[in-house]
């Protein structure tokens, strides 16, 4: 199991982005919640990840956090959810906006991620709710602040990040129309549009 990596940005493309760990290229797939957090390329970065190994394919996913990361895990014990719907979900929301969500029994803002409908909505709470706590205990399972995402527009990189999230094309572009001539950094749109949509 490979549980943590550290090494140099070379390609952060969301949600895909690459590792060199000495000398060995890692491709992972991050939430937008980690993306937030990456600094430029070429700059060291350490990432939690789960690895899933399906019959086609070997998938490694990262993580800025620990608690991240364990948001994911209880969320692929759901029956019914597999890595692109977790991923869509810690996208959409840190783990303390689900846990709120979760307990408060929101199946209304559930529903709105990408894949998730309401019978799937009611199967998350139903089976995280005793197993996610109220609290927040994970202030000590962040990394160190890390510096800002690099500030380019770029709109089709956001329509196609929240493409591979499972937004259908038109819904995407339409979520990322309002922000492509604020200057915004394709991580700052694909924020907005997330926050926007699950509102």
């Amino acid at each position: 199991m490979i549980g943590l990596l550290r090494g140099k940005l070379l390609i952060k493309q969301p949600p895909d982005l690459m590792l060199d760990v000495n000398g060995v290229g890692y491709e992972l797939q991050a939430s937008m919640t980690t993306f937030y957090d990456l600094p430029e390329l070429h700059t060291e970065v350490t990432l939690y990840t789960h690895f899933v190994v399906r019959e086609d394919a070997q998938l490694l996913y990262g993580f800025s956090s620990q608690t991240e990361r364990e948001l994911f895990r209880q969320l692929l014990k759901v029956n019914g959810v597999g890595p692109k719907m977790a991923l869509a979900i810690v996208s959409g929301m840190n783990p303390l906006e689900f846990r709120q969500v979760i307990h408060a029994g929101d199946i209304t803002r559930l529903s709105r991620i990408p894949g998730v409908g309401k019978k799937t909505a009611e199967r998350l709470v139903v089976e995280l709710r005793d197993r996610l706590p109220q609290t927040d205990d994970s202030s000590n399972a962040n990394l160190p602040a890390m510096s800002q995402p690099l500030a380019v527009p770029a709109s089709e990189e956001a329509i196609n990040a929240l493409l591979a999230l499972g937004y259908k094309p038109a819904q995407a572009s339409q979520m990322i129309a309002a922000y492509e001539n604020q200057g915004l950094s394709v991580e700052d749109m694909i924020r907005r549009a997330l926050r926007a949509s699950l509102n």
